[in-house]
């Protein structure tokens, strides 16, 4: 058992890191093409396998709902987002709210990281020109 509450608090700290850097890797340039592949691939699980899955789906979230199902806990809410402001600041927001505060966040820091290694790309490219 002290196996799955292990995986519990893995899954809790990793999603949560990757969330972090979803929204805050781009900031960095060292950062800036992992933060844009890892924004990538959360796109693909939420809209690619969201196809076969329901929308929105994500593989980390399956994971741990999995592990928690196993330490008899159900969580009750739709989304990891809602479940990350249940369990770690203790504060029931409704799925509504959760989804479109993780949409509105998501496509924002998309968007960011996109202009970002662009322009780092562009600035590269015109550097090359001028040697």
């Amino acid at each position: 058992m002290f196996f799955w509450h292990l995986l519990d608090w893995f899954f809790l700290v990793f999603h949560s890191v990757v969330i972090v850097f979803n929204l805050f890797g781009w900031i960095f340039r060292i950062t800036r093409k992992w933060n844009l592949a890892l924004l990538l691939i959360t796109a693909a699980s939420w809209f690619g396998l969201g196809i076969f899955y329901g929308m929105g789906y994500c593989f980390l979230t399956d994971w741990h709902w999995q592990v928690l199902e196993t330490l008899s806990i159900s969580p009750h809410e739709s989304s990891y987002v809602q479940y990350l402001f249940r369990r770690v600041a203790g504060v029931t927001v409704s799925a509504h709210f959760a989804d479109m505060l993780t949409a509105i966040l998501f496509f924002a820091a998309l968007a960011a990281s996109l202009f970002v290694n662009t322009k780092d790309h562009l600035r590269k490219r015109s550097e090359k020109k001028r040697v």
